[in-house]
């Protein structure tokens, strides 16, 4: 890794949390893609390490660091294992922050402690079958019936949902309407609660390990005080929650492209090809140059994104910029490797042809490609 632009605190725990995943996350994950198993024990110890209190103050039980401090612990697990990265990446953008930062009191006391420990999970239910990017199109519903909500609706594709330790879920729903428009705000449901079903969970191409389903409420009632932040400000809030996410998203992609790269580094050096190393090709040499710049950029692009978030200045160009060079900076770094590797590049038991499965989503989830490229235009003034 490059840690030329961090202090002595990141690079050491750049340095840690890449020893973690090279000797905790590695080993398992073949088995766990293999299986369809996201590891609790590894879970756990990450939850011990402080990962996921990372940029948390210490006042609600975090490690007192920053975005970047949880973007490198997330880049430093995706190198090895995705399906680890996005866990911990969700547990924290989607399940820990939106308490964090929108929370009353009462809430971030119940839930925090738990949350930036990894004693528990949660998850965000934002997509529906009939609303992805266009999350004004919800149709889930919440009705005040006395003290209680009461929920309708489903939601789609949601990470760290049904899980052993998922503690509840934030959902978005159409709560009324104002001016001619839905009024929509976000409402947790704990797990357990009556009418709240946790779907199967989906059979992926990619991220098979991480743990995500469809949510389905029927009558579903929690107490009026589990409304979340403001009522009318729920897809307000969440696209803030969701300009964070992009950066921690554009982290994971790029430990995802640097995986590719020192794969194909790795194995172009070992592979005898008409008798010469396969890294003795121009070709070859030229394909892994290219792949270095990818990860180059791709860093460069997500730390300042971070910095800026840090620093409390305005970072959504950045972020979506960010997300869009490094989720492509992993899909052609995928791609490449598996070349590279030719047939053993479609095995699954090479981590280049898990990252070739993985990378893909890392172009839809948390904003499509498509969303960041309106997000950078809409910047530059070309909304009309």
């Amino acid at each position: 890794m490059d840690h030329h632009d961090l202090d002595d605190d990141e690079r050491e725990l750049a340095r840690l949390v890449r020893e973690f995943a090279e000797e905790v996350v590695a080993p398992q994950a073949y088995e766990a893609d293999r299986t369809h198993t996201l590891s609790m024990d590894v879970v756990a110890q990450m939850g011990e390490l402080g990962l996921f209190g990372l940029p948390f103050p210490e006042d609600v039980g975090g490690q007192g660091g920053d975005y970047l401090a949880l973007g490198i612990a997330i880049e430093a697990l995706a190198r090895v294992d995705q399906s680890i990265a996005i866990t911990l990446e969700a547990g924290v953008s989607l399940g820990a922050m939106p308490v964090y930062r929108f929370g009353s009191e009462a809430q971030r006391a119940q839930y925090l402690p738990d949350l930036v420990t990894g004693r528990a999970l949660a998850g965000f239910g934002l997509t529906e079958p009939e609303a992805g990017s266009d999350a004004g199109a919800t149709r889930t519903t919440a009705r005040l019936d006395g003290d209680e909500w009461v929920i309708d609706g489903a939601k789609q594709f949601i990470t760290n949902s049904g899980t052993p330790i998922t503690r509840f879920v934030t959902v978005t729903a159409v709560t009324g309407r104002r001016e001619g428009r839905k009024e929509i705000s976000t409402i947790i449901v704990p797990s357990g609660t009556p009418g709240f079903t946790v779907g199967p969970a989906y059979d992926k191409v990619g991220w098979c390990a991480s743990d995500t389903h469809p949510l389905t409420f029927d009558g579903a009632r929690v107490p009026a005080e589990n409304l979340l932040g403001e009522r009318g400000r729920g897809l307000a809030s969440f696209l803030h929650i969701l300009d964070e996410g992009r950066i921690a998203i554009a982290a994971l992609a790029t430990g995802a492209a640097e995986g590719c790269l020192e794969q194909a580094v790795d194995y172009s050096r070992r592979r005898i090809v008409f008798g010469e190393r396969l890294s003795s090709r121009q070709s070859i040499q030229f394909t892994i140059a290219r792949m270095q710049a990818r990860v180059h950029n791709a860093r460069l692009s997500w730390h300042h994104a971070a910095r800026l978030r840090d620093a409390g200045k305005p970072f959504t160009s950045e972020a979506a910029i960010a997300k869009l060079t490094a989720s492509e900076a992993a899909m052609d770094n995928a791609r490449d490797a598996t070349q590279i590797f030719g047939g053993n590049g479609f095995m699954n038991e090479f981590p280049v042809a898990r990252h070739y499965r993985d990378a893909k989503i890392l172009e839809i989830g948390e904003g499509t490609s498509e969303v960041q490229l309106l997000v950078i235009a809409r910047a530059l003034g070309l909304d009309g």
